[in-house]
């Protein structure tokens, strides 16, 4: 992890030039030195959230195809349309420690964590930046390297916990045990809420808030089973009157959208695309092949009769007399002139429902928790769950619903299949023969291992 973090700060800037909800002010254009960078509030800002124009700026880039899509590969929701050894190695759970995404989204998680850790250490010895916005900025440092932390230690189990800036003793960290990890997740969640204000800096939802660092902790109280502090978390956020859940599932995925606790702003922009996402997925005629394609038996066929999530969120067509079908939650693949009108939702106020509803039934609030999940289902234009439903039953609902509603989303499905203990259950069906209980989690990378002799390897690996 041997960089130099203004270069990576400074190349964030520069593509952020045209990303005016970001930045609503001039970003620098030449290098500055640790002093510089920090040295007043626009450079500062500059410095922070060129963190989100990394995450999304190209295609197949941790921020939109490789968490939303490759990930669900792994999950029973996606395949690719043709043979590719890349994407194969996700829907055939055949990972390598050399594979190449399983290394590039281990790399560029801790790249992402680095350039957290030198904010966090550029504000704490600024006096440039005036009180508020280093608050603020601070806050967005510390969730995003919560968030970080979040999707490397449920990819790879026990990784390392990075902190500082010092390569060199990152460079030779072991592997920290995942409660560790856990503990450092909610401390900077802790954190991240205290600093940051319940407004967007800028209006846009294209930067974390309180409400996105409660939401976070919401998830992360859920997976470590602490569930009446996620239940009260996500009241937090379910009683903020920043958010509510759109009645229209067309209008989920905008630009800004009042179901948007986070996203990520479209910056690269050419031939008038939107999100990546909706670029890669959305078929360019109506006769047009689709890259990504949805699992017709283990998702679309799960969908309730009379579902508008499947009517609004998929896509369907027709090709060599098969029907074919794709997500669809953006909308977008191109359109030539027009205004940006899609983001990439990164979280969304539906998942504090279900986390809530989960919570509550492991607490045997079962009448409240069957209320949260009726709230989704209403929504998606289903009758209400029945009164009669057992614990077990209701947890069974909230999978369901929890699949139905946040598919090729962030690597939930195969999320909530591990941490629930059913991924055996459910893909050693699916998968066959290339499944084993050790492949939920990924391989520690070669180029990792290589580089850190304390870092051991994932049981099944070796």
């Amino acid at each position: 992890m041997k960089r130099t973090y203004l270069p990576i700060i400074l190349v964030s800037a520069v593509l952020l030039a045209s990303c005016s909800k970001y930045v609503d002010t001039p970003l620098p254009k030449n290098e500055l030195a640790p002093e510089q960078a920090f040295a007043n509030d626009k450079a500062a800002t500059a410095a922070v959230t060129g963190l989100y124009a990394d995450m999304n700026v190209l295609n197949y880039f941790y921020g939109n195809i490789q968490m939303n899509y490759l990930t669900a590969m792994q999950a029973d929701d996606l395949f690719y349309f043709s043979s590719f050894a890349n994407y194969d190695v996700f829907r055939n759970n055949t990972l390598l420690p050399n594979s190449q995404y399983v290394e590039s989204m281990w790399r560029d998680q801790y790249s992402y964590i680095y350039h957290t850790n030198a904010c966090i250490e550029g504000l704490t010895k600024s006096s440039g930046v005036t009180p508020a916005v280093k608050d603020q900025l601070m806050g967005e440092a510390y969730f995003m390297r919560a968030f970080m932390h979040f999707y490397l230690v449920n990819m790879y189990g026990d990784v390392p916990l990075i902190t500082s800036t010092n390569y060199q003793e990152n460079n030779l960290k072991p592997r920290e045990k995942t409660e560790v990890v856990y503990a450092q997740i909610i401390s900077d969640l802790k954190e991240a809420k205290n600093l940051m204000g319940a407004d967007y800096p800028t209006g846009a939802r294209v930067r974390p808030n309180k409400g996105a660092a409660t939401a976070l902790l919401a998830r992360v109280y859920l997976y470590t089973k602490q569930y009446a502090l996620a239940e009260q978390e996500a009241t937090a956020v379910l009683d903020d009157s920043h958010y509510e859940l759109l009645d229209d599932l067309n209008t989920v995925f905008l630009a800004n959208s009042r179901e948007a606790l986070f996203q990520l702003q479209p910056v690269n922009l050419g031939g008038g695309r939107n999100t990546w996402e909706g670029f890669v997925t959305v078929p360019s005629t109506p006769t047009s092949t689709t890259l990504f394609r949805l699992d017709t038996t283990h998702l679309i066929e799960k969908f309730e009769t009379g579902d508008k999530r499947l009517a609004n969120w998929t896509g369907h067509m027709i090709k060599n007399g098969a029907n074919h079908y794709y997500p669809f939650k953006y909308k977008v693949r191109f359109v030539a002139g027009a205004d940006v009108t899609e983001y990439s939702m990164v979280m969304r106020l539906a998942e504090q429902y279900l986390i809530r509803a989960e919570a509550r039934i492991q607490q045997e609030k079962l009448d409240l928790g069957r209320q949260d999940l009726d709230s989704i289902r209403h929504r998606a234009g289903l009758d209400p769950l029945p009164v009669s439903l057992g614990k077990p039953a209701l947890l069974l609902a909230v999978e369901q619903e929890r699949k139905v509603e946040l598919f090729c989303e962030w690597g939930h499905r195969w999320f909530d299949l591990k941490r629930t203990q059913r991924a055996t259950a459910v893909l050693g069906a699916i998968k066959g023969v290339n499944w084993q209980p050790d492949d939920t989690l990924y391989p520690i990378p070669s180029e990792a291992r290589s580089r850190n002799i304390y870092l051991t390897q994932n049981d099944g690996y070796n």
